[in-house]
Order: structure tokens, then C-alpha cells, then sequence
């Protein structure tokens, strides 16, 4: 039976700190780490054999993926694709969440962070935070790298990548491992439990918990559930 398993990051530094991360480059905060190793014991409970493994360009991403190839004992060997990094926050990158709701007012805020549709600001090609961003950045096509993005814009890059390279080896029979984002797994949640466009806004993707999804022979969704389930959060589907 193919199984898609995805995990978003461990906690991170500015998770932890209530910050809008996107495209910035931070670490792992202790929780995160832990989260990490908690994730990769439980897949090791549960046995299941990981072929290919798939993350981001950013550490926090990446860290959470090796620290689980280690639990599970596989070999550090994994692809990393820009496409399947976090929703580029624009110049809310760096904001306090708290501090910037307070500042813009909640309808505005709740816009930027939870609407399909709606990118905050861009940021500004001067912004200090340009040089935080990973440096596997370098390979991304020119043209391509957003300056801000909306949910929508994010998923209009992970879709075609999850369709192009994922879909097939999970055609193939393979079980595919995706370290990633909120942002990133939320849209492609979308696509796979078809969540309806005013409906993503209630979906919350947990950190350091992995979410296993079993397919059918056609690569339709039979079931899905969290292997933490003290922490697992509804997948919501269009009704």
C-alpha cells in the first residue's frame, strides 16, 4: 500500500519567539529538535519502509528530516526542492504575530495569514532578512524566487512539483517521506483532501508530527491519520 508521510519542522526559533519566518533560514529551537526525534521513534514503532525522501531548501526542514533518516537508521540521502519551501511572508517577514495584529487590526491580519488569496506586502529588495535566506537559494530559476505570497501562490508551486516528481513515485509503489512547511503542506493538503478554497483558513498542519496518508490503487486518499495523537489536528475536507 503507498504511503505519504508529512512532517512539518520542529519547532523553530522563531515559532518559539511568535515570529512570521517564511523564507528565512532559522534553526531549530530544543523543543523542535525534540519534536524531531520524537517523530522519527515513532515511525520507527511503526515499521514503515521510507524509499524516497523529499524537503525544502531551509534547515529547520532539513534538520527535521536527517534527525529522522538517523532515528530510523537510513542513510542521510534525500532531494531538496525550493518549490516545497515555506509561504513567503513578504514584508511581514520577522514581525512579531501578536505585535502585528495589534498594529494592523485582526480582519487585516487574519487576511495575511489565513486567507487564500490575499499576499501581504512584498518585501523590499533592500530588507535586511535577504541575507538570512538559505544559500541553496542560488539554484532557484531567476524569476522565480516571490518577494510575497498568498496560500494560492504557494500552491501553485508545490502542486506542479507534487505532480511532476511525487505522484510518480508514488505511482511506482514507493512510500515518499516530505519534511516541509505549514504553509507548503497545508497546500497540498488542499489538493489531496480537495478542501475547499474558504475552508483552508481552518486548517492547522502541527509541528514534529507526522501525518501518514494511505492511497488507493488510483491515488485517491482511503486514510490518514497523525502518529502523535495527543497533538493531531482535523484534516477538514470540502463539504
Amino acid at each position: 500500500m503507498k504511503q505519504l508521510i508529512l512532517i512539518r519542522h520542529g519547532q523553530s526559533l522563531w515559532n518559539a519567539e511568535n515570529r512570521f519566518t517564511g523564507w528565512v533560514d532559522v534553526d531549530l529551537s530544543e523543543k523542535g529538535i525534540e519534536e524531531a526525534e520524537k517523530s522519527g521513534e515513532l515511525l520507527k514503532k511503526l515499521n514503515i519502509q521510507i524509499d524516497i525522501s523529499y524537503t525544502s531548501f531551509l534547515k529547520r526542514a532539513i534538520k527535521t528530516l536527517t534527525t529522522i533518516l538517523r532515528k530510523n537508521n537510513l542513510e542521510l540521502k534525500f532531494n531538496t526542492a525550493w518549490q516545497l519551501n515555506e509561504r513567503h511572508y513578504g514584508s511581514l517577514t520577522g514581525l512579531n504575530k501578536e505585535e502585528t495584529k495589534k498594529k494592523i487590526g485582526e480582519e487585516q491580519f487574519k487576511k495575511y495569514r489565513r486567507s487564500w488569496d490575499v499576499p501581504p506586502p512584498p518585501m523590499q529588495e533592500d530588507s535586511k532578512y535577504l541575507s538570512n535566506f538559505s544559500p541553496l537559494n542560488g539554484s532557484i530559476p531567476i524569476g522565480m524566487t516571490p518577494f510575497t505570497e498568498s496560500l494560492k501562490n504557494t500552491y501553485e508551486r508545490v502542486i506542479p512539483f507534487y505532480e511532476k516528481e511525487i505522484k510518480k513515485n508514488l505511482s511506482e509503489g514507493k512510500n515518499i517521506l516530505i519534511s516541509a512547511h505549514g504553509n507548503s503542506l497545508r497546500a497540498l493538503c488542499k489538493f489531496l483532501f480537495k478542501i475547499s478554497d474558504n475552508k483552508i483558513n481552518e486548517l492547522e498542519i502541527p509541528t514534529g508530527n507526522p501525518l501518514v496518508i494511505e492511497f488507493e490503487k488510483d491515488l485517491k486518499v482511503k486514510k490518514y491519520f497523525y502518529l502523535d495523537k495527543a497533538r493531531a489536528k482535523n484534516i477538514i475536507f470540502n463539504q
